[in-house]
């Protein structure tokens, strides 16, 4: 939570100017401080529906140790499911429609399976639309992971992914490149991110289309960016909200794939995940595979056991801080009425106006 300015100590303004949320006596007298509802629109295939939850459940969760949140799920009903995945759904997933009715502080939006080129040509484009523009009108901020930011930077700005010459796997290092934004002004210069895609939008892209790329790789691109507005809509082209083997069991259904002939070549390893001893074990798997392919022996099983254990999450601080930032933002603006996006007096247009309001105010 933000420092209240309680009197012109230079402090406060140093501060003020390096990004951080000072709030001046007046603002911090209307504060409301109170529960958060957050919605996440979980588009995830039936696999990774519960793992999906829980990974989004642990961020929001562990971000601030003081707030409280209400988490609605729901899933859009044009995704073809499973008889399991929609009896999980329809016992415990919430509808749009009473979502709409209820309101929401916030909405994350959730990856989901891919079948066309054309993300316009997907199922689930037309009503994954229609709940980007609800929250766009009735929501404080919208968080997307990945392919809902390709998707929103299609629809919102007709920006189109182009593909990669290969698929960008692995856990790669970031800069911030707008170290005052208060979404990352209060984090380390350099951040861990797990990618999975074989997809891009590139910087020069998002700029073009004015807007602002917060962290940046060389390899991977961009990571995290924001609206023009510079909040309304909060973009990740990574995952850090992966559990720490949630590569490995992709790499795993890959290497399964190709076992199965649905992949042409075997899948390689993502990159700076596995350490010396796994990348050992899981070179001598794959040729001990190969053989039996050759040869038409028993394909042997994927060494998941020895392999888990030695996984390291080094992205998990990071992704908190940042879901940290953008939910204590939420508080200075949302409205006490969840129905309605932001508090009396905040510019929908410039919603964080009011920190360059109060540098003015006490600069």
């Amino acid at each position: 939570m933000p420092l209240v300015q309680t009197n012109n100590l230079p402090t406060y303004q140093r501060l003020r100017d390096e990004g951080h949320q000072i709030l001046t006596r007046e603002r911090a007298e209307k504060q409301d401080i109170r529960d958060l509802h957050v919605g996440l629109l979980n588009m995830m295939p039936d696999a990774a529906l519960a793992a999906t939850e829980r990974q989004f459940f642990r961020l929001v969760g562990s971000s601030n140790p003081i707030s409280q949140f209400h988490m609605h799920v729901f899933t859009l009903d044009s995704i073809p499911r499973g008889e399991v995945a929609k009896e999980h759904i329809d016992h415990y997933y919430e509808s749009f429609d009473s979502i709409k009715e209820q309101g929401l502080d916030a909405l994350i939006i959730s990856g989901a399976n891919v079948t066309e080129a054309d993300l316009s040509q997907e199922v689930f484009w037309e009503p994954l639309m229609h709940v980007a523009q609800w929250a766009h009108e009735n929501v404080t901020s919208t968080l997307c992971s990945c392919l809902a930011s390709h998707a929103l930077f299609l629809g919102q700005h007709g920006i189109q992914r182009r593909p990669l010459r290969k698929k960008c796997w692995g856990v790669f290092e970031h800069e911030m490149v707008e170290r005052t934004h208060p979404l990352v002004s209060s984090m380390n210069t350099h951040i861990l991110v797990p990618h999975s895609r074989f997809n891009d939008v590139s910087a020069a892209q998002l700029k073009k289309h004015g807007i602002h790329v917060l962290a940046h790789g060389d390899e991977p691109g961009v990571q995290l960016a924001v609206s023009p507005d510079g909040f309304r809509t909060v973009y990740f082209q990574g995952h850090p909200e992966y559990d720490r083997i949630s590569l490995m069991k992709e790499y795993k259904r890959d290497v399964g794939l190709f076992v199965s002939g649905e992949l042409d070549a075997y899948p390689p390893m993502p990159k700076n995940y596995f350490n010396e001893f796994a990348t050992v074990l899981l070179v001598e798997y794959r040729e001990k595979l190969l053989a039996a392919i050759r040869t038409d022996g028993l394909v042997p099983d994927f060494p998941e056991a020895h392999i888990v254990e030695t996984l390291q999450n080094t992205w998990h601080d990071s992704g908190e801080a940042v879901v940290g930032n953008w939910l204590g933002l939420m508080y200075q603006l949302t409205n006490a009425d969840r129905r309605l996006p932001f508090m009396d007096g905040i510019n929908p247009d410039d919603p964080l106006g009011w920190l360059a309001q109060s540098a003015d105010t006490h600069g």
